[in-house]
């Protein structure tokens, strides 16, 4: 399970940490994919073939199941963690997150997300908000 937020930067050639806790998770390999909150997924090895299955197992029609690979393998890439528990991140996937220098590793469950810093705060203010919205209807009844 991945949990917490963590602050990086990525250095000049597109190399970025992986947080010391996450990094045995991945010794078999990294898939870093986009997003479609604007920032990249990782994931590992095992998790990615079990959302691979689950999309060839799915009940959409066959058009759609192949835009739906095409979109989600062609723009997928496979990379491994470095002696230094760096990833490289190519910069098409870096130019889709609009990732800068500063960016921050999210803990998502079964994956983590990759974040420019700016984006990410934005984003987990509108998140914390929709939460306690959520619970707070779920006391009021």
């Amino acid at each position: 399970m991945f949990l917490g937020e963590f602050e990086y930067r990525i250095d000049e050639k597109g190399r970025m940490p992986i947080p010391p806790r996450f990094r045995p998770h991945f010794k078999d390999g990294v898939i870093v994919a986009p997003s479609p909150d604007k920032c990249l997924t990782v994931y590992t090895i095992p998790d990615w073939k079990k959302m691979a299955e689950g999309l060839q197992a799915s009940n959409l029609p066959p058009s759609k199941k192949r835009k739906a690979e095409r979109a989600l393998f062609a723009t997928a890439f496979l990379t491994a963690i470095d002696g230094q528990g760096r990833i490289s991140l190519p910069s098409t996937l870096r130019g889709y997150a609009a990732l800068g220098e500063d960016i921050v590793v999210v803990g998502t469950n079964d994956r983590i997300e990759l974040w420019d810093k700016a984006a990410w705060d934005a984003e987990k203010t509108s998140d914390l908000d929709e939460l306690f919205q959520i619970t707070e209807s779920a006391e009021k009844r």
